[in-house]
């Protein structure tokens, strides 16, 4: 039997706080794992891409995930797919989770633990694309620090209003004037050229760019780039297909960050990015936690895929 599992029945199994343990305990490990994921991204005759993320693996934890999403970005919701968790005994199917929930969980909250381990000390949140991802960093960064407020901008006002609503934030009217008041930046949007170069900046400032996980996705300029300590989730792929695609480097990975083989913040006064592109194994770390979870607490639908 299989355990089909929703955006609701995730949702009311995941909480911010168990997902970052997990997360964390999953940079601080997968480096020693024996087989490295393979991040899969393809142009289709339509509108859209196909991703594949195959297989996430964890030591300790005895099953793998497969996950195939669609990324429409004119359609509502943009992102869709499903997961596949597997059972590393034999095989078995064990759930089907909802794709785009699981993402925005593990891209978000493993945000959250980036930008809160490589931030300085202010509180002042920048917010540039108000959607499902930006939710879960700004969750995610309310269980790990204080917040001393919260600025937001949108290509949707109303998408802005709504987000500062939910949040006690304000709407700002454009990405430069969020750079300008913000100590620490989010930025998750699917922007095909830089929105911030090293002159809308000032020092001391952290960024954290979700938005640039396929090769011709960028939110960070190159100057930028080369003046901050950039931190990714994995060196080859952040050349590849992220942020580093046109120019600049990475001085360390988060996992190297967690296991303190790296500081991250290096001065007070230098500017900071984490830019990472989402690897298989942060879908497995939260399946499995939403699969434990759901089984414990009843929560889910079972089906027998091969009746």
């Amino acid at each position: 039997m299989t355990l089909l599992l929703t955006r609701s029945d995730l949702e009311a199994v995941l909480e911010p706080e168990a997902c970052i343990k997990a997360l964390r305990e999953g940079f601080r490990s997968a480096d020693s794992g024996p087989i490295a994921g393979q991040r899969v991204v393809t142009d289709l005759p339509f509108p859209g891409t196909a991703t594949a993320l195959i297989p996430g693996l964890l030591p300790g934890v005895p099953a793998y995930t497969m996950k195939v999403n669609a990324k429409f970005p004119g359609a509502r919701p943009a992102l869709r797919g499903v997961i596949c968790l597997h059972s590393g005994v034999d095989g078995e199917l064990l759930a089907l989770l909802d794709s785009a929930t699981v993402t925005a969980w593990r891209t978000g909250l493993a945000a959250a633990l980036g930008t809160d381990l490589l931030a300085g000390p202010g509180a002042l949140v920048g917010v540039i694309g108000a959607g499902a991802q930006a939710e879960l960093v700004v969750r995610g960064l309310a269980a790990l620090r204080p917040r001393a407020g919260l600025v937001v901008h949108d290509t949707s006002a109303d998408r802005a209003a709504e987000f500062a609503g939910r949040h006690g934030g304000r709407v700002l009217s454009c990405v430069a004037e969020v750079a300008a008041a913000a100590d620490l930046v989010l930025s998750a949007t699917w922007s095909r050229k830089p929105l911030l170069r090293l002159a809308d900046t000032r020092e001391g400032q952290h960024f954290t760019s979700l938005g640039a996980d396929e090769p011709d996705k960028a939110e960070l300029a190159v100057d930028l780039l080369e003046a901050a300590t950039v931190v990714v989730d994995d060196r080859e792929l952040a050349v590849s297909m992220g942020a580093l695609a046109h120019g600049g480097t990475a001085d360390a990975t988060l996992g190297e960050v967690v296991r303190g083989e790296h500081p991250g913040r290096v001065s007070a006064d230098g500017r900071t990015v984490y830019a990472p592109v989402g690897l298989p194994w942060q879908d497995l770390a939260l399946s499995w936690v939403a699969y434990r979870a759901a089984e414990e607490e009843g929560v889910g639908r079972r089906v027998d895929l091969l009746a």
